[in-house]
């Protein structure tokens, strides 16, 4: 089947002018592009798939279960990335000091410091090149509206 290109170019323009659409997908080259550095920094093999854990994760600790249930994801797919994550010293099991028998995942320690503080440094170093792209203005304006979606998305 030939596809036309007019189709192309419409459904294009109707993705770029999606705003879910777009949100998505920047989301989706920032977490590529972050992987990337990421890499190259540490040498560990983080995939996308794994730092998509890291939302549904309380800085306390979360057990696999309520991990799973909040991503749609099994018990096995969630417990499967932890343990490969805690292979690379990025999550950690904990005991659950509310039940003895069940255990937390939380964010690992190196020498003292919360790891995920790491990953938030990766990140401020990835903004500071779309600052020096796009510029100060655009890049605060842009961290104020997506707050305000994020507040206004999480109060569903």
């Amino acid at each position: 089947m030939v596809v036309d290109p007019k189709d192309i170019a419409e459904l294009e323009a109707r993705k770029r002018a999606s705003l879910g659409q777009v949100l998505i997908k920047a989301a989706r080259l920032l977490n590529e592009q972050a992987m990337a550095r990421v890499r190259e920094l540490t040498w560990q093999d983080v995939r996308p798939a794994h730092t998509t854990l890291f939302p549904y994760i309380d800085l306390e600790g979360s057990r696999i279960t309520d991990i799973a249930e909040r991503m749609g994801l099994s018990k096995q797919a969630v417990g499967q990335l932890v343990t490969e994550l805690e292979s690379m010293d990025v999550l950690e099991r904990v005991p659950d000091p509310t039940d003895g028998r069940a255990k937390l995942v939380r964010f690992a320690r190196r020498d003292g410091r919360l790891i995920l503080l790491d990953g938030l440094a990766v990140l401020a170093e990835f903004e500071e090149g779309l600052v020096k792209e796009l510029g100060t203005k655009r890049i605060e304006a842009l961290r104020e509206n997506l707050g305000a979606l994020l507040d206004v998305l999480e109060s569903r």
